[in-house]
């Protein structure tokens, strides 16, 4: 069953600040490990005066245990939905104490939490993930943040573990030229619209550096019809040596954002990814933009 509670704003109320994101979306769990997610989700929808969605999301497990007669999954089964729903309590209270004055609503359900989320994400221009401890990742509790890229057709905003104040201050796209970074460049055009300083970098193959600089000088000048002072970047580097080269360049200029098209698909039933995705989801450093 899914509940479905507003929460209204205050009369008071001034004008949205302009974005292109009026609306944004976030599992929200209890508990001090996931915190950072939703502090991250608030912080932002204050700052752009967005709509925030705040959902709380779990699926049991089987129990695994051999019981002909039933009796021992009927008692299991009873236990696991009494905790089950204390955790979603929970994750409501912390919700509503955090989104005081906000335009927000809380929603709670029983499913897979990717599969949920990326549902939701019909609701948002925006979806709010990780900010919690990768290797603490549960399925059946916590969405993956590369489930809901490639499931949800919206962008995904992946906080670094421990989350932290996000500014997009400075923003590095980490260009190639495919359908993927061209998505996540028109997907993240309200955070740069808003940076000091952007950089389009791409990391290249020695006989593909006239390539790369083309690329680049080109993504920079579109950026300026938009009103974004960006600079281009195009560096040399093995496939093994782009995260680090993406990272060398948001160190220099003090980036805490980098904008990435996202590459997976599946295989045999599992999600695989491209090596600089992967890179980005299991070491995140810093905020991650990611479209696909």
């Amino acid at each position: 069953m899914t509940v479905v509670q507003e929460i209204s704003a205050p009369s008071s109320m001034h004008n949205p600040v302009p974005s292109g994101f009026r609306s944004l979306v976030v599992q929200v769990e209890p508990g001090e490990e996931a915190s950072a997610r939703l502090d991250v989700a608030v912080s932002l929808a204050r700052k752009l005066d967005a709509f925030l969605l705040g959902v709380g999301v779990e699926m049991l497990q089987s129990s695994g245990v051999a019981d002909p007669f039933g009796m021992l999954e009927a008692q299991w089964l009873g236990e696991m939905r009494k905790i089950l729903q204390e955790n979603l309590d929970r994750a409501e209270a912390v919700f509503r104490a955090k989104t005081s004055g906000l335009n927000a609503e809380w929603v709670q359900l029983t499913d897979m939490p990717a599969r949920a989320i990326a549902r939701f994400a019909r609701r948002a221009d925006l979806i709010v993930a990780g900010g919690a401890p990768i290797k603490a990742a549960d399925t059946y509790k916590s969405a993956d943040p590369a489930e809901l890229m490639l499931q949800s057709g919206r962008p995904v905003l992946v906080a670094p573990p421990a989350g932290g104040p996000f500014t997009g201050e400075g923003i590095v796209v980490a260009w190639k030229d495919t359908r993927e970074a061209r998505r996540a460049l028109a997907d993240s055009l309200p955070f740069l619209k808003a940076a000091k300083d952007v950089v389009v970098l791409e990391v290249c193959a020695e006989d593909e550096f006239a390539d790369a600089e083309l690329h680049t000088f080109s993504v920079v000048e579109h950026l300026r019809r938009h009103g974004i002072d960006a600079r281009a970047k195009a560096t040399i580097a093995p496939p093994e040596r782009v995260s680090h080269e993406i990272d060398y360049t948001a160190r220099a200029v003090g980036a805490d954002l980098v904008v990435a098209g996202g590459y997976g698909h599946t295989r045999l039933g599992e999600w695989a990814f491209g090596g600089v995705t992967r890179d980005l989801l299991r070491t995140p450093e810093r905020f991650v933009l990611l479209s696909h």
